[in-house]
């Protein structure tokens, strides 16, 4: 019998631009993260089982608030940890060198905790909606596709911020709704006339409203771990001489090869819901208003867990 679908999130960036575990930030009525938040509306999809991704720097700060909380939710919470340590045989961390590598290399420290199931990833600190997680722990449980992955989408202009840029994955998609192509745009702004994004900071390209970005909601079968942990001794290979201090292994990287190779497809879902989330402190009162009204329509209880 296949496993069922488990969550998998990630909560280990320390939230630089933030400054602050943002991760453990309340924004809910009693003291929820928006972390708790995805869970519930996770467990509402059917998900039964959470991997929460943290580094051990956090534990202390993590168990004694979200962990704590979270024993009262009806869902089975695993723990795994993304240390820099965390690196193949033979390999050395660069000298100078503090910050893990990326999305992907945290998804490869959690795979002994998701233990041969499907499996959706999220980022901590992003609010994705109750639609998402219904759409994506469905695609999952119907997938019979070894190297069938899905992700869920949303509409740019619902997943920016007016306090600052933000980095967002941008995809292209065929006529069936599969995935091309995502490319990861590190600095993406709104402005008077519409949005953009630049790479050096001086050209700027305009991106349409309606254009579908990746939030690090992904769909994944057990076959992505194998090659992640494949791919990740070519990506240090690379990156150790190449970038050793900053380099990331993100999650779109695999899945773009993947997807050129022939090897994968991506199933692109999307979500009419819009984005919230706390890229900067500023954007901290926007999130408790919204989940606020969202209370008050019913569509949360006031106090997630009782």
């Amino acid at each position: 019998m296949a496993k069922k679908p488990v969550l998998v999130v990630m909560a280990a960036g320390m939230g630089s631009r933030y400054g602050g575990l943002k991760q453990i930030d309340p924004v809910g009525s009693q003291g929820e993260a928006i972390l708790d938040y995805s869970i519930y509306d996770a467990h509402q999809a059917g998900f039964d089982t959470v991997v929460i991704i943290i580094k051990e720097a956090i534990k202390d700060d993590f168990l004694s608030t979200v962990g704590a909380r979270l024993k009262k939710a009806p869902v089975e919470i695993r723990y795994a940890y993304q240390e820099l340590t965390a690196i193949p045989e033979g390999y050395s961390i660069p000298e100078g060198r503090t910050k893990p590598f990326g999305t992907g290399h945290a998804v490869l420290c959690a795979k002994e905790a998701i233990d041969g199931a499907p499996f959706a990833v999220i980022n901590a600190d992003d609010y994705y909606g109750k639609h998402a997680f219904q759409v994506i722990y469905d695609q999952l449980s119907k997938t019979q596709d070894p190297y069938g992955y899905c992700m869920v989408g949303y509409e740019m202009s619902k997943t920016v911020t007016e306090n600052g840029s933000v980095a967002r994955g941008i995809c292209v998609t065929d006529e069936n709704g599969y995935l091309t192509e995502v490319t990861e745009r590190t600095r993406i702004e709104q402005y008077e006339g519409g949005i953009h994004f630049t790479e050096d900071g001086e050209n700027w390209v305009d991106v349409a409203a309606d254009t579908i970005v990746s939030m690090n909601m992904w769909g994944f079968m057990p076959s992505f771990l194998a090659e992640i942990e494949k791919r990740f001794v070519t990506f240090l290979n690379t990156t150790l001489v190449q970038n050793p201090l900053k380099g990331e292994y993100f999650l779109p990287l695999p899945v773009s090869q993947l997807i050129s190779e022939g090897k994968a497809t991506v199933k692109v879902l999307t979500s009419p819901d819009r984005w919230y989330g706390v890229t900067y402190a500023a954007d901290k009162p926007v999130v408790m208003a919204a989940l606020k009204d969202m209370t008050q329509k019913g569509l949360y209880p006031d106090g997630l867990w009782g």
